[in-house]
């Protein structure tokens, strides 16, 4: 079953300009992991907001299980769309402890459905102990787990994350990196994981892309394809 599927995909921020993404054609199975690299420009994360609904394409079409999400006559918003978002800094609430992180995105629920969930994404995340503490007291890498357990924990069909480990240190990458393929494998969930390094795709994804910027002679932003695993 295709989870997401991007046909002719163009995106620039103004129409007098040259755009960032240009005829961008691409889809994913349930449960893949795909990588996505490429230098600043290249429209990475612009295409991770284009899925999640954060900005309007020029023209394309974008399906989340098999469902239109975008066409040249419709914009599905944002909450409608089934997709989790992890952001770099992870922008987890300074204000709430983690157990009210992770129940934030679980409004929609009753409150034995989040209690159950609640707990089910501290486990899987191995966080259990750390449900009363706030952001602060947390290192970068518990931080990422709650930001991860945050955004899986309405079941999304797709998950995005971009640029995950830019804010850890470089000793600690190699252990999470494998702990995040075991979470998500884990999960089933169809994830895009967006970085400038090779090693990340290659500790973690099933295949990767690889996009340069529209100016460097590529027309499609889709420089090839390749399988990792």
């Amino acid at each position: 079953m295709k989870i997401l599927e991007i046909k002719g995909l163009t995106f620039s921020f103004t129409q007098s300009k040259e755009p960032v993404i240009n005829d961008f054609s691409f889809s994913m199975n349930k449960g893949e992991i795909v990588g996505i690299l490429g230098p600043s420009g290249s429209g990475k994360s612009t295409l991770l907001r284009l899925i999640a609904g954060l900005e309007i394409p020029n023209k394309g079409a974008i399906h989340i299980a098999e469902a239109p999400v975008v066409t040249e006559k419709l914009f599905v918003q944002p909450e409608d769309r089934s997709v989790g978002m992890v952001f770099q800094d992870y922008v987890l609430f300074p204000h709430m402890t983690v157990k009210d992180n992770l129940l934030f995105g679980l409004v929609r629920t009753s409150r034995n459905e989040r209690k159950s969930r609640l707990k089910e994404m501290l486990e899987l995340v191995q966080m259990e102990e750390f449900e009363l503490r706030y952001p602060h007291e947390l290192s970068g890498g518990q931080q990422q787990r709650i930001a991860l357990a945050r955004a899986l924990a309405p079941q999304p069909k797709v998950l995005l994350m971009d640029e995950p480990f830019s804010n850890l240190d470089s000793d600690l990458k190699d252990s999470i990196r494998l702990e995040l393929r075991s979470i998500l494998k884990k999960t089933g969930i169809t994830c895009i994981l967006v970085t400038h390094d090779r090693n990340d795709v290659e500790a973690i994804c099933d295949r990767s892309i690889s996009m340069s910027r529209i100016g460097d002679g590529n027309v499609s932003s889709i420089e090839k394809r390749i399988r990792i695993k």
